[in-house]
C-alpha cells in the first residue's frame, strides 16, 4: 500500500511525455511475394500463409568437429526459445584442392540440417560464397589465394571457382529446403544468403551479384534469397525498393546487421555504449537502412550482435562480453528491433564454438565462445534464460507477427520511452517499455496510459536500471482475454481444456494484471501472496501481487476456461521449460517431452539433486526421466569423478630441418611461378610465397644455401604470419634470431620486416644453410573485397648483405616444405585444418596411435626448452560417469592470469586432433575445452604437444593439466569420431 501511494503521488507531479513516434518506413499495401511455402510482404515473414517471427540464433558446425554434438546445440538453441537456426558454410573447410570437395563425417552438410529438421527449427543458409566469420580467408579455401583474378567480382577465373563450390554446396542444401527440391526431399531451410558484407558497389560486383542469384536459382534454390549487408547501409536491395541513396540488386530480400551496444573495457568490465538504435518503424526514415531502405520487405537482421570475438593479447573477454550482451541487452536492443518492425532477427553467435586447427582468422585466437548464450563448453549462460523467456513470449503470442505502430502513449516521465504497436488482423497490443534514451540505467516509477483494445488503462510501471519490458494488452490467449499486464507473459498452454499461464517480473517489484470475463469468476490463491477486485461493468479482474518466488493462481468460471496463472520472479521463470503439451519446472534442462498413452518420457539434463513439478495431461500416469522411471519429487545430479594428471611426459627434438646435414632433396624448389599475392616484393625476388607451393596451413619450412664471404654480414627478411605470428632463423642448426608480430588490438598486424645479424661464421667461404621456420597464424579476412586475403604468408623476400657499404645481396637457393601433401593432404578425415609443415606433423607424432617408447622421458612444468621445436607426449585414461555430459579442458599455467612471463608456444593435438595453439606470453587463452567425441570419456586418451620456444631460460612448458569445465547428468549420446590412429594409416602422398 505505501508502494501503491508513492506511484500516485509520483504520477500526479511528472510532466507528462510522448511515447515513440512512428514514421511511414514501410510501404504496408504492398503486395505478398511468394515462394511456395515461404511469402513475406513488408509487414513479416510467412510461411503456410501463417504470419512469423523468425527469432534465430546462428552456430557453426565446423568449430564443433564432434558431429554428434551439433545435436546436443541444437536442442539447447530449440529449448531456449528459438525457432530458426542460422548456418555459415565454410568454403575452404570442405575443399583442401580445387576440383576436390568432401562432405564426409565432420563435413557432413546433409547430417546436419536433417539434424536441425528432427529438432523442429526453420534453417537459415549461409553458404558465401565468402562468409567472414573471423575464418582464415573468410571462408575462401587456400587455393584460391593463388588466382590473379579479383575475388567478389564478375572476373571469369573467380566465378569459375565460386561455381565449382556453389553447385556442390546449393545441390545439398536445395534438398532440405521447406518447398522440396522437386525430387521428393524437404526440410526446413526457409532462407538464403548468396553474399555476405559486400560493401563495394562496383559495377563488376553487380555482375557478380546477379550470377550468384542466377546461380542459386539455377541450382534450385527456391526459397527467397538475400545479401548480408555490412551495417545499415542500403546495398543490395531488391530491385523495386526504388529508394533514394540505396544501391539495387538482385535479392529478394534486404538484410543487414548490427553489433551496436558497446564492449568491454580493457579491465574486463561491462560498459552500457549506445542507446538500442531505431532501425525501422521509429527511426528517422529517410533513404537508408531497416525497413527504410527496403519499404516492400520486412525487416531483417541476419546479423546482430549475440556476443562478440576476442583478440590476441587482449585480457580474456568472453565472459564480459557474455555480460556486455546478456540480460537486459537482449530486452533492450532485440527488443527494440522487434518493436520496429524487425521481425527477422539472427543472433551472432548462439553458439560460437571453437576455432580449431588452422581455422581462425589472425584478429582471433583459437576460442570463439563469443560471449554466446551457448558458451564453447555448451554450457546454457544465464544469458540463454532470459532468451528462452522472450522466446516464449513470441510464441505464444503470434499475433506479434507483422505488428505495425498503434499511436502514442502518455508517460508520466520523460525518462522512459514506449513502443506501441498492434496487429492490424486482431488489434493485439505489444508495448516495450524502455528508458530514454534506452541505456540509461536510472530507477523511476511511472505510469503509461493508452487506449487499448479493451478500453483506457493507466499502467503503473518500475524500471530500474538498465532495463526494459516487453508487455502484451488486448490478446486472447488460448480461452482467455488478457487486457493487461505489467508483467511479462513467458508461456502459454492448453491443457485438458483448461489454460496455464506463466508470467514474471523482476524480484520483489509489484505486478498488476487485468483478465476480461464475462460475469465474476473464481480466484483462488493456491500458493503466494495475491490479491483480486472484479469491476463487473467492464467485466475485468484486477490481480495484484508482488513478483517473488513463484506465485500460484486458480480461476474458473466467469465464462471461460479454467485459468492457472503461474506468477514468479525472473530466476524463478528460468527455471521452467515448455515443451510440446507439457510444462516442467525445476531441471538445467529439457530436451524433449514425448507422450505415449499413459507415459511422459522426459530427457534433459540436471547440474545438481534437483526438484521436478510437471503440468501434464491428466492422461499421463508414468513419467520417466532419461530413461528412468521417475518415483520421487526430485531428480539426481550428477557424480563427481576425479581427473588423472598429466605424467610420464616423453620428449624428441623437433626441428631436424635447421641441421645443415638434413635431407632435402625433395623439398620443392623456390623458383619463379605466377605471383598472385598483393604484397609487394623486392625487385628480382623469386616467388617465395608458401601459399604458392600448395602450402596454405600452419608452419612452413625454408632452406637456403649460400657460399660464406665477408659480406654476409645481416640477414633481412620480409614475411607475413598473420596474428601474432612468428619466425625463427637458423643458421648451420644454430638459432640466430627469431621474431614475432606484435598482437594488436582490435585489428593485429601481419606481416614483418625484421634484421638478424649473422656470426662471422657466415663469412667463412664454404656452404651454409639458412633454415627458417614461418608460423602463420591464418590468412586475413576479404572483408572490404579487397583481395586483402592474398597477402603474403610465409616469406617475401630474404637478402643477405654488409651492414654498410654497396648495396648487394649474396645469392641465396631456396627451398621450401610445408604440410605433407600440400594440398593433396594427407589426413582427409580431420581434414583443411589440422596440419601444417612441422616435420612432427608429417611423420605422425601427433596421433595416438604413435609409437613413443623409444623417446626419453621429461618433467613438465619444464624451466627451459631448447631453440626450435620440441614435442611431448603422454597419455591418460578417464572415467566419465556414464549418462553425464561434462566439458574437460586442457590448462596451462596460472589460468588466473590471461599471459605468461614466459615465452614460448604450443600447438595442441589431443588423440590426432590440432584442438588449438597456446601462445604463452600473448594470452589471453590459457584453457583449451576439448570436445568430447574428440576426447575419450571413457577410455584412453593421447596428448601430444608441439612446444616452440627461443631457448632462454625460464621459457619454457609451464605446469599442464586437465580441468573439468562443465558437468551435468544428462546429455545424449556421442561417439567417438573416427580418424586416423598410426601413421601407416595416413595417405602416402609424399
Amino acid at each position: 500500500m505505501i508502494r501503491a501511494a508513492l506511484l500516485a503521488a509520483a504520477a500526479a507531479i511528472a510532466i507528462p511525455a510522448a511515447a515513440q513516434e512512428a514514421r511511414q518506413t514501410a510501404n504496408f499495401n504492398a503486395p505478398v511475394k511468394s515462394f511456395g511455402r515461404v511469402s513475406y510482404d513488408a509487414r513479416s515473414l510467412m510461411i503456410d500463409g501463417k504470419r512469423t517471427i523468425i527469432w534465430s540464433s546462428e552456430m557453426h558446425a565446423f568449430r564443433l568437429p564432434s558431429p554428434d554434438l551439433w545435436r546436443d546445440v541444437l536442442q539447447k538453441m530449440k529449448a531456449s526459445g528459438f525457432n530458426t537456426v542460422a548456418f555459415y558454410f565454410d568454403w575452404g573447410f570442405h575443399s583442401p584442392k580445387q576440383g576436390v570437395y568432401d562432405f564426409s563425417g565432420i563435413r557432413d552438410v546433409d547430417r546436419l540440417l536433417t539434424m536441425a529438421e528432427e529438432e523442429g527449427l526453420y534453417v537459415i543458409t549461409r553458404a558465401g560464397p565468402y562468409v567472414n566469420a573471423e575464418l582464415t580467408r573468410g571462408g575462401f579455401p587456400g587455393w584460391l589465394v593463388n588466382q590473379r583474378g579479383r575475388a567478389r567480382t564478375d572476373d571469369p577465373e573467380y566465378l569459375a571457382a565460386s561455381d565449382e563450390w556453389l553447385t556442390r554446396i546449393n545441390a545439398i542444401i536445395a534438398r532440405h529446403q521447406i518447398n522440396g527440391d522437386g525430387k521428393g526431399n524437404r526440410g526446413n531451410v526457409i532462407l538464403h544468403q548468396i553474399e555476405n558484407e559486400l560493401a563495394l558497389t562496383t559495377p563488376a560486383q553487380r555482375r557478380y551479384m546477379d550470377h550468384l542469384y542466377a546461380k542459386a536459382r539455377a541450382d534450385g534454390i527456391n526459397v527467397p534469397l538475400f545479401h548480408n549487408d555490412q551495417g545499415r547501409n542500403g546495398y543490395w536491395v531488391p530491385e523495386d525498393s526504388k529508394v533514394e541513396k540505396t544501391v539495387p540488386g538482385p535479392n529478394d530480400m534486404y538484410a543487414f546487421d548490427g553489433y551496436p551496444g558497446g564492449t568491454c573495457t580493457v579491465n574486463g568490465k561491462p560498459t552500457r555504449g549506445s542507446a538500442a538504435p531505431d532501425w525501422g518503424y521509429y527511426g528517422p526514415g529517410g533513404a537508408k537502412g531497416g525497413a527504410s531502405a527496403s519499404p516492400n520487405t520486412p525487416g531483417f537482421l541476419a546479423e546482430f550482435g549475440g556476443g562478440w570475438f576476442d583478440y590476441w593479447g587482449s585480457n580474456g573477454g568472453y565472459e564480459c562480453n557474455a555480460i556486455q550482451r546478456g540480460k537486459r541487452f537482449q530486452r533492450v536492443f532485440y527488443g527494440t528491433n522487434l518493436a520496429n518492425g524487425i521481425g527477422i532477427q539472427s543472433f551472432y553467435m548462439g553458439f560460437g564454438g571453437t576455432s580449431w586447427g588452422w581455422l581462425p582468422a589472425p584478429v582471433v585466437f583459437t576460442s570463439y565462445d563469443y560471449g554466446a548464450a551457448f558458451s564453447e563448453t555448451r554450457e546454457v549462460r544465464p544469458k540463454a534464460e532470459e532468451l528462452k523467456q522472450l522466446g516464449g513470449l513470441i510464441a505464444a503470442v503470434p499475433d506479434l507477427a507483422g505488428m505495425v505502430p498503434a499511436g502514442p502513449v502518455q508517460i508520466s516521465t520523460d525518462k522512459v520511452q514506449v513502443y506501441h504497436n498492434k496487429s492490424p488482423e486482431t488489434d493485439a497490443r505489444f508495448l516495450l517499455v524502455t528508458h530514454k534514451p534506452s541505456n540509461g540505467q536510472t530507477s523511476d516509477r511511472f505510469t503509461v496510459t493508452a487506449d487499448l483494445p479493451d478500453g483506457r488503462y493507466t499502467l503503473p510501471m518500475q524500471l530500474d536500471g538498465f532495463d526494459a519490458k516487453w508487455l502484451v494488452a488486448g490478446v486472447n490467449l488460448g480461452g482467455q482475454r488478457l487486457v493487461y499486464s505489467t508483467s511479462e507473459l513467458q508461456t502459454l498452454l492448453k491443457q485438458d481444456g483448461g489454460d496455464i499461464a506463466l508470467i514474471y517480473g523482476r524480484e520483489g517489484e509489484a505486478g498488476e494484471t487485468v483478465l476480461r470475463y464475462a460475469s465474476a469468476p473464481k480466484v483462488t490463491v493456491l500458493e503466494g501472496g495475491a490479491t483480486s477486485t472484479f469491476d463487473s461493468a467492464k467485466g475485468d479482474l484486477k490481480l495484484n501481487y508482488a513478483h517473488r518466488g513463484l506465485t500460484r493462481v486458480r480461476i474458473s468460471g466467469g465464462g471461460r476456461p479454467d485459468l492457472l496463472l503461474l506468477i514468479g520472479d525472473e530466476a524463478e521463470g528460468a527455471k521452467f521449460w515448455h515443451v510440446g503439451d507439457v510444462l516442467v519446472r525445476g531441471p538445467a534442462l529439457v530436451r524433449s517431452a514425448k507422450i505415449k498413452g499413459s507415459a511422459l518420457a522426459l530427457t534433459g539434463d540436471t547440474r545438481e539433486a534437483t526438484p521436478l513439478e510437471i503440468w501434464a495431461p491428466a492422461s499421463v500416469r508414468n513419467i520417466s526421466w532419461n530413461g528412468a522411471r521417475v518415483t520421487g519429487a526430485s531428480l539426481p545430479g550428477p557424480a563427481d569423478f576425479s581427473l588423472p594428471a598429466l605424467t610420464d611426459w616423453r620428449v624428441s627434438r623437433g626441428s631436424p630441418e635447421a641441421a645443415p646435414d638434413y635431407d632435402d632433396r625433395d623439398w620443392a624448389k623456390i623458383d619463379n611461378r605466377p605471383y598472385a599475392s598483393i604484397t609487394a616484393r623486392a625487385d628480382g625476388q623469386p616467388n617465395m610465397l608458401m601459399d604458392a607451393y600448395g602450402f596454405h596451413e600452419g608452419d612452413v619450412w625454408y632452406r637456403g644455401r649460400f657460399t660464406g664471404t665477408p659480406d654476409a654480414q645481416r640477414l633481412r627478411l620480409h614475411y607475413g604470419a598473420g596474428g601474432s605470428g612468428l619466425v625463427q632463423v637458423f643458421l648451420d642448426g644454430n638459432l640466430i634470431g627469431q621474431d614475432e608480430i606484435p598482437a594488436g588490438l582490435p585489428r593485429p598486424l601481419t606481416t614483418g620486416a625484421p634484421s638478424f645479424a649473422l656470426p662471422d661464421a657466415a663469412h667463412a667461404p664454404r656452404e651454409h644453410v639458412l633454415s627458417v621456420m614461418v608460423r602463420n597464424n591464418g590468412h586475413n579476412w576479404d572483408l572490404d573485397a579487397d583481395d586483402f586475403h592474398k597477402e603474403a604468408r610465409g616469406l617475401v623476400s630474404a637478402s643477405i648483405e654488409p651492414i654498410a657499404g654497396p648495396s648487394f645481396s649474396v645469392p641465396i637457393a631456396w627451398k621450401i616444405q610445408g604440410r605433407a601433401g600440400g594440398e593433396d593432404i594427407a589426413d582427409p578425415v580431420r581434414g583443411v585444418p589440422n596440419n601444417g609443415g612441422l616435420d612432427g606433423e608429417r611423420r605422425g607424432w601427433h596421433l595416438p596411435g604413435f609409437d613413443d617408447r623409444g623417446w626419453k622421458r621429461y618433467t613438465v612444468p619444464g624451466n627451459q626448452a631448447p631453440s626450435g621445436t620440441i614435442w611431448l607426449r603422454t597419455s591418460f585414461d578417464l572415467a566419465v560417469p556414464k549418462g553425464q555430459d561434462a566439458t574437460i579442458g586442457l590448462a596451462f599455467g596460472d589460468t588466473s592470469k590471461p599471459r605468461s612471463p614466459n615465452a614460448y608456444r604450443v600447438l595442441i593435438f589431443v588423440n590426432g586432433w590440432n584442438m588449438g595453439q597456446f601462445i604463452a606470453h600473448v594470452g589471453p587463452q590459457r584453457v583449451f575445452p576439448l570436445p568430447e567425441g574428440i576426447l575419450n570419456h571413457r577410455g584412453r586418451n593421447h596428448v601430444a604437444l608441439a612446444v616452440t620456444a627461443d631457448g632462454v631460460r625460464g621459457n619454457g612448458l609451464e605446469q599442464v593439466k586437465l580441468v573439468t569445465l562443465r558437468n551435468v547428468r544428462g546429455g545424449i549420446p556421442v561417439r567417438m569420431v573416427a580418424a586416423p590412429s598410426t601413421p601407416s594409416e595416413l595417405k602416402q602422398v609424399d
